[in-house]
């Protein structure tokens, strides 16, 4: 047996009433995942436990078979792997978002979706002029960049900037949660106040003004961590010898990283609507040849929950189902050994809301001699009738990478 996930981040939503009450999941055209559904079982996953914020980074972490309450140490060093920085003992990383102000207020956490060549531009100018013995400023991808601090303290509050577009940011600035914290964020928020007059005045962002685009001109550091201590996945389920993860995301092949999975770069994999969905099944399909598990990492309808765009999320659910999901099933249902497919979001991202939330999540499993159960299709309410009924953190894992 072969094992299969398919993640769309941020599928699962609210009902919507442009959509007469339905959810997106509900509205969409989506005939491999509802075919999946009423061949295979069902159930509902709570992928955040109790007392952690709902980030994609707890989630998949749930979803690949990981305790978050042992092993999580924050988004920004786990995407520190992926672009080759090793977190040392000592050190403390960050997620660094290159954000837009405007107005004294976070107008969004993306600063309308910069292109990597442009931020790369920005990270420079941020680590000559801001960089020192102590602190670093690394390039990742698009807005997602990482902020390394020597000696830096990891108990702090810091808001996740998709959380509160609209909101005026210097009420949103770091605090210390211990006496020993605070030095650190005090060297925070004054990173973030000095980013603003640097940003402010690089070319990438005068070039960006001018054209009418959103400028990249604030940093905000958010989910602090150490390294973590991650065992890899065939070190919990030995049968799973092989395995590799694909996505356009730093933060998920991070945790990859960690786990002992080959990392597989896809051309054309944006993490937003455009992404290359056939090269992503492609790619699933070619590593499903030598590997025994494979883990797909769809950004895309995560991004539409954040902006508020129905009609954008319910075309990258789609868009998952026709070109990624269909695809990848009418090969493997060819193959002589089975494979099975695991369909599932990580955690809502409610267009109404506008950032995540801790809902627990509808999967679908399904395998060649899996007996089905009575659900019909795949959603938010008939996956509350399935066979698997409610499940929490690793046991989805458990069930899934022990079928036969």
């Amino acid at each position: 047996m072969k094992y299969l996930i398919i993640l769309g981040d941020g599928m699962a939503d609210w009902p919507v009433s442009e959509f007469g009450g339905k959810t997106i999941l509900q509205n969409a055209r989506k005939p491999y995942m509802d075919m999946l559904a009423r061949k295979g079982r069902t159930g509902m996953l709570k992928t955040v436990p109790d007392g952690f914020v709902p980030g994609s980074e707890v989630a998949n972490m749930t979803v690949m078979g990981y305790d978050v309450r042992c092993a999580f140490e924050g988004r920004g060093v786990l995407e520190a792997a992926n672009i080759g920085v090793d977190i040392k003992p000592g050190q403390m990383g960050m997620r660094c978002n290159i954000i837009c102000v405007q107005d004294g207020r976070i107008k969004n956490h993306s600063a309308g979706h910069i292109s990597t060549p442009e931020a790369s531009q920005l990270v420079d100018a941020l680590e000559r002029e801001l960089g020192s013995d102590t602190v670093h400023f690394h390039t990742g991808i698009q807005y997602r960049h990482l902020l390394v601090i020597d000696g830096g303290r990891k108990e702090l509050l810091c808001t996740p900037p998709h959380d509160v577009p609209g909101q005026e940011f210097t009420p949103l600035m770091v605090k210390a949660l211990v006496p020993e914290a605070q030095p650190t964020a005090d060297l925070l928020n004054d990173l973030i106040i000095r980013s603003q007059k640097v940003l402010a005045a690089h070319p990438v962002n005068l070039k960006r003004v001018a054209e009418g685009k959103d400028p990249a001109n604030s940093i905000w550091p958010w989910s602090p961590g150490y390294r973590p201590a991650i065992s890899p996945i065939s070190a919990r389920y030995p049968w799973v010898r092989r395995s590799s993860v694909i996505s356009a995301v730093d933060l998920i092949k991070g945790i990859g990283h960690y786990a002992g999975m080959r990392v597989i770069d896809v051309e054309g994999a944006t993490g937003l609507f455009d992404t290359n969905y056939e090269n992503k099944a492609k790619a699933a399909i070619e590593a499903l040849k030598t590997d025994d598990f494979v883990y797909v990492h769809v950004e895309a309808p995560d991004e539409a929950g954040h902006e508020g765009n129905i009609m954008l999320k319910n075309r990258t659910v789609e868009d998952l189902d026709s070109r990624l999901i269909g695809p990848i099933f009418e090969e493997v249902s060819k193959w002589d050994e089975p494979v099975a497919i695991a369909v599932l979001p990580d955690h809502p991202t409610p267009c109404a809301h506008r950032t995540h939330t801790s809902d627990p999540i509808p999967f679908l499993i399904y395998a060649p001699g899996l007996d089905a159960d009575s659900v019909q299709t795949f959603d938010e309410e008939s996956c509350r009738e399935g066979a698997y009924g409610f499940i929490e953190g690793t046991e989805f894992t458990n069930i899934f990478l022990s079928l036969k």
